[in-house]
């Protein structure tokens, strides 16, 4: 016999009465022992099943609610039917259990009568109608938040608006990270996916990758960073079903090997951009099969790879499509790879090159590259040690369409080596760029100015030591037409050396960045506002310890056009900011004063009154300024964003 009693109180029990004229109610059923049924309201007892044996005095609970019980067949064939948005969501909410086994429905799965429903939906709605199908979501997750969990409910969250189209996963050591299981939730929830990048995804392997691959057929960028887990299985299957990929970044995937990169270049025809770093079992069958097989391939970058003079042979040949190339750290290549790479001839729209640490650099390869490379503009060069002056001037001579020359750590390359290629480059050099250069010395007084470069409007030369006065007045009558400047670091020049260059300028000077010169006064400021005044619209003077409040009081007199000031740790004070602010020609939108302490709370009502037109205004290490007047400031200039 079975009795249904009714639970109110402590003590009342009254027989009869049915609890299921309310179905939230069946929640709420417990079963005691085979024989009595109890119903418990929620203002009593929590909403857990608890079975009951009248056998003894001990009871046992079992807690999972009466629908758990149920087969994951069931629940699949129950979900499946659900209209997908709103619904799926709520459920997925319920439990571990159920988010995962949504996350795992494919769209093809979906009962035929709800996916009818859906496009019925989605035709009648504007706002879903903007996003259907075409990935316009992106999600990005870092850390610790990088978890399956979170991945399946990004899956059915956004199943419902379109599919997300592009997924950042950067991951951790965690044991809770992502693994295979989520990023087959996102293959099944995010058919639209189009950008994929797992970076320290050490759990993620082949089978994730697969997945994604049999899932996402859209996919057209995929980036692998320290993805030990994942070998040439996992690239073979995005190749071999992925064919829109059109950019392949691989850093640091200790598997994956040539065998990859083949089926890469055997099934991905469209492939226009590929990087590949530190993968010691890449070697040159791969790269070699990758470049002769990517026909519109335009951008390559080859970094710490264990290739040979064998792939750089390929490149040239073979690299019809290519336009900007990186090659670094390739320390099997010898001169022969890249003279060969160069004479080749197949370079012809090679536009770009940047070669880092790459001992095969020498004056001979270098020539080869120059004059193999008929339209290369950019050209950059770090760490290449056997680089000399011969060299850069061949070099020079060849290339007639270069542009933009950057050299950095070349150490063998002196002050006449850059002069010879200034003198010999032609009509076309804009950009020449100088970075820590130990071989540049001062050339001595007197010494002969060759034919100008004409063409030159950019020159940058920063922290090489050896840079000084003397060298700095010939290339002011070297390059006439400079406009912007900048000699970080140059702690040797002087205001005898820089005015020179400043009267030789004869374009006027629209950017001059003098951070770290250490010597510099205020007379070459002076100097700078009087002839380039009505140009000037970047000044930077970080570190110029001997600036004073002089030098603003130019700036305010002279400078027409200039919209970014920094004077950080120049010895300025009140006075110089209440000359700025009421300069009424000058318009600044960016002014710097981190590390100058003799900039008060007094200055509060000049920053108010530049506000009107600052967009950004650095106060760090301001010691003179109280927080409390940083604060008012923030409420006055909302508009601008403030450093503190």
């Amino acid at each position: 016999m079975s009795t249904l009693v009714n639970y109110r109180g402590e003590d009342e029990f009254c027989p009869g009465g049915s609890f299921y004229s309310n179905p939230v109610d069946l929640g709420r059923l417990f079963s005691i022992g085979p024989h009595v049924d109890m119903y418990c309201p929620p203002s009593k007892r929590a909403r857990i099943g608890t079975p009951f044996d009248f056998g003894g005095n001990e009871f046992e609970q079992d807690k999972k609610p009466s629908i758990e019980v149920l087969p994951e067949e069931c629940l699949f064939e129950i979900f499946r039917r659900l209209p997908e948005g709103k619904e799926r969501s709520s459920c997925a909410c319920v439990s571990k259990r159920w988010l995962m086994l949504l996350s795992n429905i494919r769209k093809a799965e979906n009962c035929k009568e709800v996916s009818a429903s859906n496009e019925v939906d989605m035709v009648t709605s504007d706002e879903d109608q903007n996003l259907e199908s075409d990935g316009y979501l992106s999600r990005c997750l870092d850390g610790k938040k990088a978890t399956d969990i979170r991945l399946a409910a990004i899956a059915v969250g956004t199943r419902g608006r379109g599919g997300l189209g592009k997924l950042s996963i950067r991951g951790s050591n965690s044991p809770c990270g992502v693994t295979d299981l989520g990023l087959s939730a996102v293959a099944h929830g995010c058919p639209s996916l189009k950008v994929l990048s797992l970076w320290n995804t050490f759990s993620v392997g082949d089978d994730g990758l697969s997945e994604i691959a049999r899932g996402c057929h859209l996919l057209e960028k995929l980036d692998l960073c320290h993805c030990p887990s994942i070998s040439n299985k996992g690239l073979i299957a995005i190749a071999e079903n992925c064919p829109n990929l059109i950019a392949l970044n691989i850093e640091s995937c200790s598997n994956i090997g040539n065998e990859g990169l083949q089926a890469i270049g055997r099934f991905c025809t469209k492939l226009q951009s590929v990087s590949v770093k530190d993968c010691p079992l890449v070697r040159d069958h791969g790269i070699s099969s990758l470049l002769s097989s990517a026909l519109v391939l335009s951008k390559v970058k080859l970094q710490s790879l264990n290739i040979t003079d064998f792939s750089l042979a390929v490149i040239g040949h073979y690299g019809q499509a290519i336009t900007n190339l990186v090659l670094g750290g390739l320390q099997n290549v010898s001169e022969k790879g890249f003279w060969v790479m160069g004479i080749a001839q197949g370079l012809q729209k090679l536009a770009s090159l940047s070669v880092t640490s790459c001992r095969g650099v020498t004056d001979v390869s270098l020539e080869a590259i120059g004059k193999g490379c008929i339209n290369l503009k950019q050209m950059c060069l770090r760490k290449c040690c056997f680089v000399s002056n011969d060299g850069l001037v061949a070099f020079a001579k060849a290339a007639g369409s270069l542009e933009s020359l950057q050299l950095e750590e070349c150490n063998r390359v002196s002050q006449l080596g850059v002069i010879g290629a200034l003198s010999n480059c032609g009509t076309k050099l804009k950009s020449l760029t100088l970075v820590k250069c130990l071989g540049i010395r001062d050339v001595p007084m007197g010494f002969p100015v060759p034919s100008p470069c004409t063409s030159l409007r950019s020159l940058s030369i920063r922290n090489c030591p050896g840079f000084g006065s003397a060298s700095l007045a010939m290339m002011g009558k070297l390059c006439p037409g400079i406009q912007h400047v900048d000699l970080t670091g140059l702690h040797g020049i002087t205001d005898s050396g820089l005015l020179p260059l400043l009267e030789s300028c004869d374009a006027g000077l629209v950017k001059v960045i003098l951070s770290s010169c250490l010597n510099l006064t205020d007379e070459v400021i002076l100097a700078l506002t009087r002839l380039h005044g009505g140009t000037l619209e970047l000044l930077n003077l970080d570190g110029c310890r001997k600036i004073t409040d002089a030098s603003l009081v130019a700036i305010a007199d002279n400078c027409l056009l200039l919209n970014d000031l920094d004077v950080s740790k120049c010895a300025i004070t009140d006075c110089g900011i209440e000359v700025l602010s009421c300069a009424e020609q000058l318009n600044l939108q960016v002014l710097s004063l981190s590390g100058c302490s003799e900039v008060s709370n007094k200055s509060m009502s000049f920053l108010d009154k530049l506000g009107k037109t600052l967009m950004g205004l650095n106060l760090q290490h301001c010691n003179s300024i109280s927080s409390s007047t940083v604060e008012l400031l923030v409420e006055s200039l909302w508009r601008c964003d403030i450093l503190s």
